[in-house]
């Protein structure tokens, strides 16, 4: 919970929040479906939105909902909501990127910190040049069918759709994210979190 409300609902609001999303798919615990559909009902009248059943990993839970797509969409967009204060301009910029041609394309920042490499005694064996390096954010976007031929070449789990692409050679390119579409992973990303939402409430009254 932030603000009192949780974060898929912060997500959710923040995606719906972009002209050019026109259909949200939540992957749902599959017992809590029902549950989902219902905190979800009113937070975004302006996309057409539906819960289904996710899997047992983050890779099944996405393959659900590309199997729930209408047939007739060009483009999709996935998304953690750990992700739930991205702002709609990395959106946009995924889509325009997408519209522009691009088969994959993810949003992505800067590294500020110096990365080691370690090996399994957590010993440095290396430091890769900081300027060549970029973290990946979310919404990571694609050509539908792009996306349904990385998945079913898959021989093996990836932590994000974007690996997917690269396994089956599909070029990806990137755009940049922004520091607000952080993952919320630790308690004081919840402070981090607070403060955006605070933050736009200032804005917004």
């Amino acid at each position: 919970m932030v603000a009192g409300t949780t974060l898929l609902v912060h997500a959710v609001r923040h995606v719906a929040a972009s002209d050019a999303i026109d259909i949200v798919v939540v992957a749902a615990p599959p017992d809590q479906v029902v549950q989902f559909g219902e905190l979800l009902a009113d937070e975004a009248p302006s996309v057409d939105l539906t819960v289904v059943a996710g899997g047992a990993t983050r890779q099944e839970s996405v393959a659900r909902a590309l199997e729930s797509l209408p047939p007739d969409v060009d483009y999709v967009l996935v998304h953690d909501a750990a992700r739930a204060f991205v702002p709609v301009d990395v959106i946009d910029r995924v889509v325009a990127a997408l519209r522009n041609g691009a088969l994959a394309v993810v949003p992505v920042v800067p590294v500020t910190d110096t990365i080691k490499l370690v090996d399994s005694d957590d010993r440095v064996v290396g430091t890769p040049a900081r300027d060549a390096l970029r973290a990946v954010q979310t919404p990571q976007g694609f050509r539908l069918d792009i996306l349904e031929s990385a998945h079913a070449l898959s021989d093996g789990e990836a932590t994000d759709d974007a690996a997917l692409a690269e396994r089956a050679g599909v070029r990806v390119d990137t755009v940049l994210g922004d520091a607000t579409a952080f993952k919320v992973t630790r308690p004081f990303d919840l402070l981090v979190a607070e403060a955006i939402v605070a933050a736009e409430n200032r804005t917004s009254s």
